[in-house]
């Protein structure tokens, strides 16, 4: 998640791989140093609550934004929604943009990643990371930067699917390969990373 990419509530890339700096507490995902709540406290009311709800929504399809929940760093649900997908802005140690859109299988992937428990999908999830990523690993799902070995991949607009590893594993791993490409493969977190739009 890519999540880095994801998991943010989770996460990835997927928040999915810069998600391994946050830190858990009672299984709600907290904001490293604070800085979402100083940034809040310092745009004032309006600003704090629409700034972070427009980045979150920005990683989804226009069809999808009224029925999506979207969530901020520290949990509060700053848009109640219907439809099973739940959006989170970009992460606040970030400078550049990676919001993400979960369903719930995202949303169980996330956690077990964050966790670093086993995880394995019995049904298919999809994640949306329209506005694209700031960048993960293609083979080290708790990778923190880029080394001359970890595939780091900055990724453009993209979708990503996880499902049963069988329905995955005959995708190619190299993410030039002008197609979708399976990330993290041979781990319990492996998904398809589907771009969109160019990097």
């Amino acid at each position: 998640m890519r999540a880095s990419r994801i998991g943010r509530l989770a996460k990835e890339r997927c928040v999915v791989s810069q998600w391994n700096k946050r830190e858990r507490d009672g299984g709600q995902w907290m904001p490293g140093g604070g800085l979402l709540l100083l940034a809040l406290a310092a745009a004032g009311p309006v600003q704090a609550e629409s700034a972070p709800l427009e980045d979150a929504l920005s990683a989804t399809w226009p069809g999808m934004v009224e029925g999506a929940t979207v969530v901020d760093w520290e949990g509060k649900v700053l848009k109640e929604g219907s439809n099973g997908f739940t959006c989170m802005p970009t992460p606040p140690m970030l400078t550049g943009n990676a919001p993400m859109c979960l369903d719930e299988t995202w949303l169980d992937w996330a956690k077990a990643w964050q966790a670093k428990e086993p995880y394995n999908a019995e049904t298919l999830g999809i994640a949306y990371m329209l506005a694209g990523d700031e960048g993960a690993s293609n083979i080290d799902p708790y990778a923190e930067g880029p080394s001359e070995d970890n595939e780091w991949i900055k990724e453009g607009p993209h979708l990503m699917l996880i499902g049963p590893p069988a329905l995955l594993e005959s995708f190619p791993t190299d993410p030039d390969n002008g197609g979708p490409y399976l990330m993290w493969k041979g781990t319990d977190y492996q998904h398809l990373m589907i771009p969109v739009g160019a990097r």
